[in-house]
């Protein structure tokens, strides 16, 4: 079982930015994948990020957040990161972290755990 605790959300303009952090229970957090999805009012959730277990940490990242989101993680504090950067309006949505077992996976049903989310807000 591995609890996932997201925070960091908040209210800002755009072109500010965010972090958000993902806090896992998880004493095996150096191996697990972590991903970030998002979901925005009436619409379905997304992909955003996801970075890998291994050492040097693989990422990969939604085009729609390219060159302004970036995922990282540090397994000593077993936290995943997600910096966000530029943002804009239709960033606006309940963004949460997810664990898995496949790598830089990009689909919802690869990932078998789930935090509560944290609302985003970003106001024009």
């Amino acid at each position: 079982q591995v609890q996932l605790v997201e925070s960091g959300g908040g209210l800002v303009q755009a072109g500010g930015s965010l972090r958000l952090s993902c806090a896992a229970s998880r004493r095996s957090f150096d191996s697990t994948n972590m991903g970030w999805f998002r979901q925005a009012p009436g619409k379905e959730r997304e992909f955003v990020a996801a970075i890998a277990w291994w050492s040097g940490s693989s990422t990969y990242s939604a085009d729609s957040v390219k060159g302004r989101f970036t995922v990282s993680r540090d397994n000593a504090k077993n936290t995943v990161y997600l910096q966000m950067n530029s943002l804009k309006p239709e960033d606006t949505a309940v963004y949460y972290c997810a664990a898995g077992a496949k790598p830089l996976a990009t689909r919802e049903l690869e990932y078998t755990y789930w935090g509560q989310g944290t609302q985003v807000t970003v106001s024009s």
